[in-house]
């Protein structure tokens, strides 16, 4: 339920307490009325015995009454649905039955309050609807109309006909209420669906997502099940735009909407997250299923033909998935949206069409670590989401750097230390940047020479938070010398020639690359040919020629697999 209908329902629940709270009020005066002038007297005796009983009865009942709807209003939220249909079904029960009894103490068949009926009427009515609210009319016509059978022995019944006009009352009261309760809660549902659906695609909107996944993290929790989460995105989608138009792209999200709704299970949710992406919420999914269902619908969008497509890059569209699962690669709904999102972000660096399970080279390092360091690395993990905050550049720059020496240490056939001594130095290389402001990460022109020093302490701070790690000790030299240079004018040691550890200068190599082909504020980013240009101009003084002739051998023999357009 979204979290406006549980605010409407409470205030519904508290409109109708206070019903019925003044009927206690109004059942309170009958039974005093009842009582002699004079409570102190002798006269209130035995026959009135049953009066004392009633009345007594009355008042324990009020005050039950009173600690129910106390103890309610102390749920939380939406606690309340679960709780309240149950004693609601057995307070509407006990009422009927107090009415009944204040009626027939006050008079029997002669009472004047016999209107009380109308309050469990109306609240019934109002709270369950029109059907409970017929009903609820009936048995309390029912009700009057036997009361006056039995206490009405000769002649003509006036008060029989009398209430028949007041159950036509009950029964008018209900219709009339229950239609009006029935149209305003049609009116609620189209509204509610009018402010959570995307018009052009007919899912969900961001707003309907971000409050689903919420729901449905808590409900995950409560019955101990995983979730998976999609994150998709149309390939190339600003090509098509930029080619047919905002008109014929529209045409475009509409049908992917359409797939998306017919490649799904039932109860799960998608959503257009934002311009040409979409998530989709997968309840009761663990990641092995959740890529199952990606891949599916990757295999649906490929083979649905589309107007123009034959003029994309790929020749038709398509679209790239991020998978993520929690609890088990995220603890919250923030890391959940940012691990799925990270996982689309690598599955469109490589050549896109393609699902993509989200995966952390931290996970793996606690596996390689002491006990004692699990925690540092938990830190350290924060400090990176940290970093990301500042500056969402490093982070994906870390990502890409983390692929190119993977895919450089298949193409050197390193060892399997080598490998994994290569992924950690490039997952942490930046990790020093926490320490710089964003404003001089972000800056937009040339640094001052004081910014530009303190950016050149970020390898030493890097290396001092990892220090005390000892199974990171083959991983300082890789975030203490990623920046030294070939001809020796590098820093922060001014290392030169095979001074510069062999791993480091893999790992210099696929950093500047990849910087000079993304984009930043204080640059735009170079072609794929131009990058390679460059590597070559600066070979022996940045960088080691030989490794830039192996980085570049593997980039030719990756280039299928790469989005290096």
């Amino acid at each position: 339920m979204m979290q406006i209908d549980i605010n409407r329902k409470q205030k519904l629940y508290d409109m109708i307490s206070v019903l019925k709270l003044i009927s206690l009020l109004i059942g309170g005066i009958v039974i005093f009325s009842q009582f002699p002038e004079n409570l102190y007297i002798e006269e209130w005796t035995e026959n009135t015995l049953g009066n004392k009983i009633v009345a007594l009865n009355f008042i324990g009942f009020g005050i039950f009454v009173l600690i129910c709807e106390g103890w309610l209003h102390s749920l939380k939220k939406d606690q309340i649905e679960q709780v309240y249909n149950i004693s609601s079904f057995i307070e509407s029960v006990v009422f009927m039955s107090i009415y009944t009894g204040l009626i027939c103490i006050s008079g029997f068949h002669e009472s004047q309050y016999k209107f009380l009926y109308l309050f469990i009427i109306i609240a019934n009515t109002i709270q369950y609807g029109f059907k409970e609210g017929m009903t609820t009319a009936v048995i309390s016509s029912v009700a009057i109309l036997i009361i006056d059978l039995l206490g009405y022995k000769t002649g003509v019944n006036k008060y029989f006909e009398a209430d028949l006009v007041l159950s036509g009352v009950f029964v008018i009261m209900a219709w009339l209420l229950g239609y009006y309760v029935k149209l305003e809660n049609q009116h609620r549902e189209n509204t509610l669906h009018l402010a959570n659906i995307d018009e052009l695609t007919g899912v969900y909107n961001h707003r309907y997502f971000q409050n689903s996944l919420s729901e449905h993290i808590h409900e995950a929790d409560k019955s101990n099940k995983v979730l998976g989460l999609l994150f998709i995105d149309i390939d190339h989608f600003k090509y098509y735009n930029d080619l047919y138009g905002h008109s014929a792209g529209d045409v475009v999200l509409n049908k992917f909407g359409e797939i998306f709704k017919k490649n799904v299970r039932e109860n799960d949710v998608i959503a257009r997250y934002g311009g040409e992406e979409f998530a989709i919420i997968l309840p009761d999914t663990c990641e092995e299923e959740a890529v199952e269902i990606g891949n599916r619908l990757r295999d649906a969008v490929e083979n649905t033909h589309f107007e123009g497509e034959e003029n994309q890059p790929n020749g038709n569209l398509t679209i790239s998935i991020g998978v993520s699962c929690y609890p088990i690669k995220a603890k919250n709904k923030k890391e959940l949206i940012n691990t799925a999102d990270d996982a689309l972000y690598r599955a469109k660096f490589f050549n896109k069409n393609r699902v993509e399970s989200y995966y952390s080279v931290l996970e793996e390092l606690k596996e390689d670590i002491d006990e004692k360091h699990i925690d540092l690395i938990s830190s350290i993990k924060t400090l990176i989401s940290v970093i990301n905050a500042k500056d969402r550049y490093t982070y994906a720059h870390t990502d890409r750097v983390v692929i190119y020496c993977e895919l450089m240490a298949n193409h050197l056939n390193l060892s399997d230390n080598d490998r994994k001594t290569l992924r950690y130095g490039a997952y942490l290389h930046d990790i020093g940047k926490i320490q710089i402001s964003k404003d001089v990460l972000n800056k937009i022109g040339v640094l001052t020479d004081e910014e530009w020093n303190l950016l050149k302490t970020h390898p030493e701070n890097g290396a001092q938070i990892v220090r005390t790690v000892t199974a990171l000790s083959e991983v300082l030299p890789l975030i203490l010398h990623h920046h030294e240079w070939y001809d020796g004018t590098g820093y922060p040691k001014g290392l030169m020639g095979d001074e510069i550890p062999y791993l480091v200068r893999i790992l210099s190599v696929a950093d500047s690359f990849d910087a000079m082909t993304s984009n930043r504020p204080y640059h735009k980013r170079k072609t794929y040919e131009q990058a390679v240009e460059e590597l070559i101009t600066c070979s022996s003084s940045q960088f080691d020629p030989d490794m830039v002739q192996e980085f570049i051998r593997m980039l030719s023999n990756n280039r299928n697999m790469l989005d290096l357009n």
